[in-house]
């Protein structure tokens, strides 16, 4: 009888899987017993160090993300064998050079991006990505958290502009390209430093502008902290703020952002 192995099903525990399961059932081409055990995982899967979510890409629309920092590279290879066989999306954050060797020996399919510092895999590519999103950075050193946020939302399903190195230093940059800005759905602003950028195009636009701050800057930028509490002092209206360095978050927020605004 066709598919009748046990685990999490190929491809995802979404909606429209577990829809096409169950109609397989009815149909009489899958067993009772064998799609039970293919929904097994469904709430997570316990394996003693960790806990993995199976069910958020039903939940999110994304599967569960590992972040690599501070894990053994055997904690981040056996959780990401587990959410590939289960899924055709994978994003892995926080990932240097020697974890990304480690994770790449045992599960090649994955592609890393050194600059974003992220492992992907993406066995079905958006076949017509949604546009609305653009990544502004106020500088090159910024463009880590940035590549982040946009591979971030690119897993997501959408496609991103990018618009880098335009921080207020040289605003004319910016200014050269508000035609990127008005065409937005939403904007990612990534900025160390003063962290000056987001108010800047927060006066420009009529979007939601997600400021992400960055540990950027000589010492009294203080990690990031100086640009954090310049976003959330904002005068600019539509403005929201992350947390410094989380390109993730912003780019999963942008997504979501992005998908409800039509």
């Amino acid at each position: 009888m066709a598919d009748q192995r046990s685990g999490p099903h190929r491809g995802g525990l979404n909606a429209e899987r577990i829809k096409l399961l169950l109609e397989r059932v009815r149909a009489g081409e899958v067993e009772v017993e064998a799609a039970v055990e293919d929904l097994r995982c469904l709430p997570y899967q316990d394996m003693g160090f960790a806990r993995v979510d199976h069910h958020r890409a039903l939940r999110n629309g994304l599967p569960e993300v590992i972040f690599a920092q501070g894990k053994r590279p055997e904690q981040v290879i056996a959780i990401a064998r587990s959410l590939a066989e289960a899924n055709d999306r994978l994003l892995i954050t926080r990932v240097d050079p020697g974890m990304a060797k480690a994770v790449l020996e045992d599960l090649p399919e994955l592609k890393y991006h050194e600059l974003a510092r992220v492992l992907v895999l993406e066995r079905t590519p958006a076949a017509d990505p949604k546009p609305g999103i653009l990544i502004a950075s106020a500088g090159t050193a910024d463009l880590p958290v940035a590549e982040e946020a946009a591979i971030t939302a690119e897993l997501m399903g959408n496609s991103v502009e990018r618009l880098y190195d335009v921080g207020v230093a040289g605003i004319h940059r910016l200014f050269d390209r508000a035609d990127l800005l008005w065409s937005a759905r939403v904007v990612v602003a990534v900025a160390g430093m003063d962290g000056a950028l987001p108010s800047v195009i927060g006066g420009l636009v009529s979007v939601p502008v997600i400021a992400v701050p960055t540990s950027v800057g000589y010492g009294a930028s203080f990690g990031g902290l100086a640009a954090l509490l310049t976003m959330l002092n904002s005068c600019a209206t539509g403005v929201g703020v992350v947390n410094i360095d989380n390109g993730f978050g912003a780019g999963c927020l942008a997504g979501n952002i992005n998908r409800l605004a039509g």
